[in-house]
């Protein structure tokens, strides 16, 4: 098979790496893979792993990025996929738009790739949103964005909606997984500040949703309580929103913790950082469609504190269902991992959210459409 993928960027963020693990299973497989953004960070590990990367700037949410349908249509004529999946909605719109012109232009001998979109997220309920369910199939990364579909486009058959979690290389977050000494002795030299203190860790994009205003409320609880603790925030601010950044570290300071909570910025170790935490926690405010980071921390066998809704409920229902939180209840958090402190719960071992299944069950289904008795292969040149 031949897929391309679409999305805004390849830089940060759970729908690139999902994207490039799809691409990587893809050409494991032997199929080719192609990926269409505008671009970013992950482009060199993409085309490093035997994907083609088509750079082009649909991400500009412009009245003249509409001329990119045109381009996109002839990228598919020429390409010839069997599969087009879209990953995001303004790309969506400009790919959808392409596809659907593809048989009224007298190519009848070329018909359409077979369309394929993913429900990454909670989107708001509108027209626009609505894109992300016009594939032949839909995949859902959690039950709870499969709800929310049926519930807010009533419209949309369910037989077309299939539920396939987000999932995690396991061999690359083992449980019980231990830093190596030579990176423990480079985090003492750069934190000095950190050492034996506890950390509480919230990995995530600083943005409103992810909750690091809740974050902080949840720190200062505990030092309150007289806890040991020290929050550290993993994650960067999208140039937009920069003025949401110099909020949190404003609310840092009114809270009296800028010796208690260190902004790390991004980081490529994460994992480490994770696994030498006392525990992860989720302030999501809004339900994470599934929490990717989140599986990670629990996959290494770290205790997960989370706000009881979406994705992160599911995983923590599988693996470590003390670690439901009421959502927006930061003193409920904060008992909890006060609680924690003399006897933290280990997560279960037995992990069923695998990149081995979510590579499995996506590229079946991209094969039952590709052999659905419907579908016309594109005529040879």
């Amino acid at each position: 098979m031949r897929i391309i993928q679409l999305l805004p960027e390849l830089n940060a963020g759970g729908v690139e790496k999902g994207t490039l693990e799809i691409a990587q299973g893809l050409v494991a497989d032997g199929h080719e893979s192609i990926v269409i953004s505008a671009g970013g960070r992950l482009v060199k590990s993409l085309e490093n792993e035997g994907s083609r990367h088509i750079t082009l700037p649909v991400h500009e949410k412009r009245l003249r990025t509409l001329r990119h349908i045109k381009t996109l249509r002839a990228l598919f004529e020429t390409e010839k996929p069997d599969i087009l999946h879209l990953r995001s909605r303004l790309p969506a719109w400009l790919a959808w738009l392409a596809w659907r012109g593809m048989n009224t232009r007298g190519h009848l001998q070329r018909p359409r790739p077979q369309l394929v979109t993913t429900v990454h997220g909670f989107y708001s309920v509108n027209p626009y949103s609505k894109i992300m369910t016009r594939g032949e199939a839909v995949i859902c990364v959690s039950r709870s964005l499969k709800d929310y579909v049926l519930q807010n486009y009533p419209d949309v058959p369910e037989k077309k909606l299939t539920v396939i979690h987000r999932g995690i290389d396991l061999t690359k977050h083992p449980h019980g997984y231990r830093p190596s000494a030579a990176w423990l002795a480079q985090w003492r030299q750069d934190y000095p500040k950190l050492a034996d203190k506890r950390l509480i860790t919230l990995p995530g994009r600083l943005t409103r949703l992810k909750g690091q205003l809740d974050f902080i409320k949840v720190i200062a609880a505990l030092k309150t309580a007289g806890q040991p603790v020290h929050g550290l925030l993993i994650g960067e601010a999208h140039p937009r929103k920069l003025a949401y950044l110099a909020e949190v570290r404003s609310a840092i300071k009114t809270a009296g913790l800028e010796n208690h909570i260190t902004l790390v910025g991004h980081r490529n170790d994460l994992h480490d950082i994770m696994a030498i935490s006392d525990a992860v926690v989720s302030c999501s405010t809004d339900p994470e469609a599934f929490g990717r980071v989140i599986l990670e921390a629990l996959a290494l066998g770290r205790p997960v504190a989370g706000y009881d809704h979406g994705g992160v409920r599911e995983q923590l229902d599988n693996l470590l269902p003390a670690g439901k939180i009421p959502v927006g209840d930061t003193a409920a958090m904060a008992r909890q991992l006060a609680a924690w402190q003399e006897n933290p719960p280990v997560p279960r071992k037995k992990n069923p959210f695998t990149l081995k299944a979510m590579l499995a069950k996506t590229l079946r289904l991209y094969e039952e459409l590709t052999q659905s008795p419907h579908k016309d292969k594109w005529a040879s040149e």
